[in-house]
C-alpha cells in the first residue's frame, strides 16, 4: 500500500511538473524593430520619408542662399545708405533668419507626422501578423525582443521566419 501510494505522488508529480514545463513553453519573442524594418512596405515609406527630407533641405537652402546674398548685398550698400534705410534692411534680414527657422521647425514636425503616418499601418500589419502566427502556433505570450526593450535571455522559439512567411517575404 505504501508503495501505491508513492508510485501515485511520484505520478502526479511528474504530471505536475509536465504541466508547469508546457506552460513555459508558451512563450516565444521577435524582434520587432528588425521584422519592420524587413517588411518591403517599410522600405517604400523610408524612401517616401527621404524624397521629402530633400524637398524641404533643398527649400531651406534656396532660402538660406537667398538670405546669405541680402546679407552681402546689404553690407555692401550700407555705407551709402541712410541710417534708416540700413535699419530698415537689418529688419528685414532678421525677419528673413525668422521666417527660415520657422520653415525649419515646420518641416520637423511635418517630418516626424507622415513618419508616424507612413509607418503606422506597417506596424498594425506586422502586429497582426505576429498575433496570427502566436496564436496558430499556441503561444499565449510573444515578447519584444527589441534591444532595450527589456529581455534579458531570449531562448524561447523565435517567431521571425513564421511572421515573415505569413507576411509574404
Amino acid at each position: 500500500m505504501k508503495h501505491l501510494k508513492t508510485l501515485v505522488l511520484a505520478a502526479i508529480f511528474l504530471f505536475g511538473s509536465t504541466s508547469i514545463m508546457n506552460a513555459q513553453s508558451k512563450v516565444a519573442h521577435i524582434n520587432t524593430q528588425e521584422l519592420i524594418a524587413a517588411m518591403p512596405d517599410y522600405k517604400a515609406a523610408q524612401a517616401e520619408m527621404e524624397k521629402l527630407g530633400k524637398t524641404y533641405e533643398a527649400d531651406i537652402q534656396s532660402m538660406g542662399k537667398e538670405y546669405e546674398n541680402k546679407v552681402k548685398q546689404y553690407d555692401a550698400e550700407a555705407s551709402a545708405q541712410t541710417q534708416e534705410t540700413n535699419q530698415k534692411r537689418m529688419q528685414e534680414v532678421a525677419a528673413m533668419e525668422q521666417n527660415i527657422r520657422q520653415y525649419q521647425s515646420n518641416a520637423q514636425q511635418e517630418m516626424q507626422k507622415k513618419e508616424f503616418d507612413l509607418l503606422k499601418p506597417i506596424t498594425e500589419k506586422a502586429k497582426a501578423a505576429i498575433i496570427k502566427v502566436a496564436k496558430a502556433q499556441g503561444f499565449q505570450y510573444v515578447l519584444d525582443s527589441t534591444q532595450g526593450q527589456g529581455v534579458i535571455l531570449a531562448d524561447g522559439k523565435d517567431l521571425m521566419a513564421d511572421v515573415k512567411k505569413e507576411l509574404g517575404f
